[in-house]
């Protein structure tokens, strides 16, 4: 389940909460209770877990890719 993050609109309350994607999104600040609660925008952060997934799979690191090419070309 993802997590939403919400600001209200009268009291500048924010807060973390964690809804399914088929929730409707909340409307009442738990603080100030107005109906003034708005969702807001931010970056989501995931990590692959499990097994079969390296940190190192995706890197892209050019300069160990390139020499290890080299040692293979030129170990006859």
């Amino acid at each position: 389940m993802p997590i939403y993050e919400y600001r209200c609109e009268s009291c500048s309350h924010e807060l973390e909460v964690l809804q399914k994607m088929s929730e409707d999104p909340l409307e009442e600040c738990p603080a100030c209770h107005q109906k003034t609660l708005v969702k807001l925008i931010s970056a989501a952060g995931f990590q692959l877990k499990g097994t079969g997934w390296y940190a190192t799979d995706f890197k892209g690191d050019k300069k160990a890719d390139s020499s290890a090419s080299k040692t293979a070309t030129t170990g006859d």
